[in-house]
């Protein structure tokens, strides 16, 4: 079985990053995590961006069909990025369960609202600041 690890691109290659995967590891034992901060999705997102305009839709077609569940990391006011936001409402959306990493480590099921979901506009300055 493979869980889905939605987290801010700011996140990647960070001490944080590892760690949240370890938790991930340790609570989710049957489930291989897809990390998107890998080669493999950069290119397939940047391919999917020049042929249809939309890299995200690279996730969804080709990744996130593939996932049994997905566990997801808000910005640390709580906020989701729409990126992140949207693939978990994708997931959400075809069934399968969604949960919640923070920066203390704990993991709960996701209840999706629309008050946590940034713009992408907000989402970009909060990433590259």
């Amino acid at each position: 079985m493979q869980i889905y690890f939605g987290h801010p691109v700011n996140t990647y290659g960070t001490d944080d990053e590892q760690r949240l995967i370890g938790i991930i590891h340790r609570e989710f034992l049957d489930y291989d995590i897809e990390n998107p901060n890998q080669q493999k999705h950069q290119e397939g997102y940047k391919q999917f961006k020049e042929e249809y305009g939309n890299g995200m839709e690279y996730f969804y077609t080709q990744i996130l069909p593939n996932m049994d569940a997905g566990v997801f990391l808000a910005f640390d006011d709580g906020m989701f990025g729409a990126g992140v936001y949207n693939e978990a409402q994708w997931i959400f959306n075809n069934g399968k369960q969604i949960y919640e990493i923070n920066q203390n480590d704990d993991i709960s099921d996701l209840l999706l609202t629309e008050s946590r979901r940034l713009s992408v506009e907000e989402t970009r300055s909060r990433v590259y600041k």
